[in-house]
């Protein structure tokens, strides 16, 4: 028995199957006893970690519930036998464990191991092994808490460690792109870890790659400028500067391992709050005079139903704090509730301005033309008591009246809508105790240059924040009543709006002027894709007509990759992608899609990866008339040579299963793939969009792409096989049957009944199997028939009928050979000794399993080796060969374990458990 937390909570019996742990709340609980083994957890410990916020009244009992189940079922498992017991401990429980059955037990004395090894030779396979027992992020599937996010992070950064060390230790050897390759991927999911990055650049420059250390150097630099308003620390500067003075930043002691050094925050004084005023001025020199004059106070009214924000509002107490005369640059998509911020926190913090507070709205992006700066002084001096005989006649006059009135004041003005650096700098006061907070969709990087801006980014609602806001705008007496009756329909809305606060409140507008409507009939209707924008609008607000002002301001390659975007069918976007939909190379799409990202349209999310939004996504294919068929066709087409390369990277060897439509157009770039693991992450993380794709496709009449689309996502299919693929299937067959092609048909019906044989629908698959040799003949399409027939014998077998199968391989085996297909001919040995070995001839099985491992040397897949492998030494463990036996088994073992083959593993293992002991 196996606790597992080093990814999802898991406990996996002896056997190798994972216990049916039940909901989060549960597997939370079990996290929390399973990193503390052996020790006592108070009751009130773990009901912090179950509950969020305030838990309810029941939640002992819920606890006590929870661990009556857990107690019940590792009980059933065997728990006892194994020295496995959940017991009570006074006003705690306690889970006695042994703790090498503890993944993270596990994981940790690996990891001193690899440290003790101390040559880096030796720490290597340590590592690696060490490495290998992530499945995922840690503590995965279980209650959103504090303390489950904070051992969870705990965990996530000895991982890092390990991955840095791993990567140190490669490059102690002098495999310098190897050290690069462990340390890229890990510093595009945490591209703010200035260490990780640091090491990478001296990678890549040990790697004679200097280029892309420099890249790598100045995207950090932005990103810690945008997101935290901060230079790169001295561990990323000192790598940057050793590549600049010598051509080389892999300085002989910066390749050891980090072992564990993480960014050193420096000595920082409290932030502010609410409770925390902004220090008082020190006494200053005499300046002239100013006007007598009332304290200006510009504001607008305090936003109605405002909510959340603690984080931002945190952030903005900090940033005014931060330097005399601070700024503070509020950036967000539109609608995301830039101003309402700015105006919520100017009224929190008024008793902090005692001289005035003002505020304008420079029009950045709006329907009527910007402020000029000229105006707005005019304004600000008339407020301070300027009076207007007294007004300066130049622009430069103004500015120097307004600093010198400014100068010896504590005073807020507040910038709204600002389009640029230049419209915001000649309003900057002049007194460093006056905080200055400016508000605009660009992100203004040159005032974060020239005038220390500290940026505090705006992102959308979270979903329990968004359902808050909801409730709140539709007001005391409607909204909790109408949220609390249809909790789902909420959620369901607040994620069809996305989380912005103003498509938020045009919604509630909606369901306020009509509450008998309900909930769940609006969200009906914002689930038409077609319908949406227009109901999130009301007369001249919404967010269409937010999106159409931000729009209207781009610069002209931003607006002309805008137009193109309609087509586009998920919500990531890449340069390549972007180059297809535009129709233009990819570095001009990547300049356009900078300059989308620079006005908040798209948000980057790494490296030439971007974040489209349902709403923007949907308000571009607004403006695209027709909604751009040829845009459509070149985005699928580009979709089509992305899965080709994606599928030869997921199975090595592998022959595609079709080609290109013809008068496809080739794509001018697609992304590459290093390996099986990245083209499998990437099929995961687009298949939404790929589906999307698909249907797109159908509702244009493009069958022939459309079937392509769906076959060529085979290797995810296969590998995560129960994961909900028939109606997907059963759409490509019916547009394989539509274009009439009956090869397409074939493999169509051979997936779709593997898939169905799978799900244990048996009946349905063998329909579909038993037709799907036939249609290949039909189409000449030897290797079709070949694949169909392997697994029609496979659900033959299966199912309890296994007459036919030796004719149905050995069939399919010739078909593969007469092909060509060397992948499909291992397939069928393998097939063939598992099926020989059921019936007992295991010596003819060892020959099939010996002829397949012969052909299955790279670049075919690992896993394909594994179950030979494994095959191969049950085969000669049956003919009594026990030591060659073994030696498969090993084998199998250590390349699984190598590839993360978890599956193949286990199966390797159980086989050399069941071996005779010499």
């Amino acid at each position: 028995m196996e606790f597992r937390v080093l990814g999802p909570v898991a406990v996996v019996s002896e056997r190798g199957e994972p216990l049916p742990l039940g909901p989060a709340k549960r597997r939370g609980l079990l996290a929390m006893l399973v990193r503390c083994p052996n020790a006592a957890v108070a009751v009130d410990r773990l009901t912090e970690a179950l509950w969020r916020g305030e838990p309810p009244r029941h939640s002992r009992t819920v606890v006590q519930g929870h661990v009556s189940q857990l107690r019940a079922l590792l009980a059933a498992h065997g728990a006892p036998a194994h020295g496995v017991e959940l017991r009570t401990h006074g006003a705690a429980y306690l889970l006695r464990v042994p703790e090498t059955r503890v993944d993270a037990h596990r994981f940790e004395e690996l990891l001193r191991a690899a440290r003790a090894a101390g040559a880096p030779r030796a720490a290597l396979p340590v590592l690696r092994e060490a490495l290998a027992l992530w499945r995922g992020p840690a503590l995965a599937g279980t209650v959103d808490s504090p303390l489950l996010e904070h051992a969870a992070h705990a965990l996530e950064e000895l991982r890092l460690t390990a991955v840095e060390e791993l990567a140190g230790a490669h490059a102690l050897l002098g495999e310098h792109g190897t050290a690069a390759a462990v340390l890229r991927a890990e510093a595009v999911a945490h591209p703010l870890r200035e260490p990780l990055i640091a090491a990478l650049m001296r990678a890549l420059d040990g790697a004679g790659r200097q280029a892309d250390a420099l890249d790598w150097f100045h995207r950090t630099r932005r990103l810690l400028a945008d997101q935290l308003g901060v230079d790169p620390g001295a561990v990323l500067t000192d790598a940057y500067t050793a590549l600049l003075r010598t051509g080389s930043a892999a300085a002989p002691a910066a390749a050891a391992p980090i072992r564990g050094a993480l960014p050193v925050p420096a000595p920082a004084q409290a932030p502010a709050t609410a409770s925390t005023p902004i220090p008082a001025p020190t006494p200053t020199a005499v300046v002239p005079a100013a006007p007598a004059a009332p304290f200006p106070q510009l504001l607008p009214r305090r936003p109605r139903a405002f909510t959340g924000r603690e984080d931002e509002l945190a952030a903005l107490d900090r940033a005014v704090t931060a330097a005399p005369g601070a700024v503070a640059l509020i950036t967000g998509s539109p609608g995301v509730g830039k101003t309402a911020l700015a105006v919520h926190w100017a009224h929190r913090r008024g008793a902090d301005f005692p001289d005035g507070r003002l505020f304008v709205d420079l029009h950045g992006y709006s329907t009527v033309p910007a402020r000029s700066p000229t105006a707005v002084l005019r304004a600000f001096l008339l407020a301070l008591g300027l009076p207007a005989e007294q007004m300066p006649g130049s622009a430069e006059a103004l500015g120097a009246r307004y600093r010198e009135l400014t100068a010896a004041r504590r005073m807020l003005i507040v910038l709204d809508n600002a389009r640029d650096s230049g419209q915001v700098r000649p309003l900057l006061p002049g007194g460093e105790h006056c905080v200055t907070v400016v508000t605009g969709r660009d992100r203004l990087g040159g005032l974060v240059a020239s005038d220390a801006a500290r940026p505090v980014p705006l992102a959308q609602l979270p979903a329990a924040r968004s359902t808050e806001l909801l409730a709140a705008a539709l007001g005391p007496d409607l909204g909790p009543e109408l949220v609390a009756a249809e909790p789902e329909a909420a959620a369901r809305l607040a994620a069809l709006c996305e989380g912005l606060p103003l498509a938020l409140r045009v919604a509630a507008a909606r369901l306020a002027t009509d509450p008998h409507r309900g909930l769940a009939a609006f969200v009906r209707e914002l689930s038409d894709e077609h319908r949406r924008l227009d109901l999130l609008n009301l007369e001249d607000t919404g967010v269409g007509a937010a999106l159409g002002l931000t729009v209207r301001q781009l610069p002209e390659p931003a607006r002309r990759m805008f137009h193109r975007l309609g087509p586009h069918t998920g919500a990531t976007l890449d340069t390549c992608t972007a180059a297809a939909l535009a129709d233009c190379p990819p570095d001009r799409a990547a300049v356009a899609l900078d300059q989308l990202a620079a006005a908040q349209l798209v948000v980057e999310a790494g490296p030439r990866t971007y974040v489209l939004h349902d709403l923007v996504r949907l308000y571009a294919r607004s403006l695209a008339p027709g909604h751009d068929p040829a845009g459509l066709i070149r985005l699928l087409d580009h979709w089509l040579s992305t899965l080709l390369a994606a599928s030869a990277a997921a199975e090595p060897g592998s022959e595609p299963c079709c080609a290109l439509p013809a008068g496809a157009r080739p794509s001018a770039a697609i992304r590459g793939f290093a390996d099986r693991t990245s083209a499998l992450a990437w099929y995961s993380a687009e298949r939404d969009t790929l589906r999307g794709a698909v249907d797109a496709a159908v509702a244009a009449g493009l069958h022939g792409r459309a079937w392509r689309l769906v076959l060529l996502q085979w290797p995810l299919i296969l590998w995560q096989v129960r994961d909900g693929w028939v109606p997907l299937l059963e759409q490509g067959l019916a547009c394989a049957e539509r274009d009439g092609d009956p090869g397409a048909q074939s493999r169509a019906r051979a997936l779709l009944g593997w898939v169905l044989a799978e799900e244990g629908r048996s009946e349905e698959a063998l329909g579909h199997l038993e037709r799907a040799p036939g249609l290949s003949a039909l189409a000449g399409d030897p290797a079709g028939e070949a694949v169909a027939r392997i697994n029609l014998a496979v659900a033959l077998t299966r199912r309890g009928t296994p007459e036919r199968t030796r004719e149905l391989l050995v069939r399919a085996l010739a078909l593969a050979e007469e092909a060509g297909r060397t992948e499909t001919v291992t397939l069928a040995h393998q097939h063939l000794t598992a099926h020989l070995l059921a019936v007992g001839a295991p010596a003819e099985a060892a020959r099939h399993a010996a002829r397949g491992l012969a052909l299955a040397a790279p670049p075919l897949a690992a896993p394909r080796r594994v179950v030979l492998r494994t095959l191969y030494g049950e085969a000669l463990a049956a003919t009594g060969r026990t030591p060659e036996a073994v030696r498969q088994l090993d084998d199998a073992i250590r390349e699984a374990r190598a590839h993360a083959y978890e599956e193949g593993e286990i199966a390797a293992r159980a086989v050399l458990a069941g071996l005779p002991r010499p």
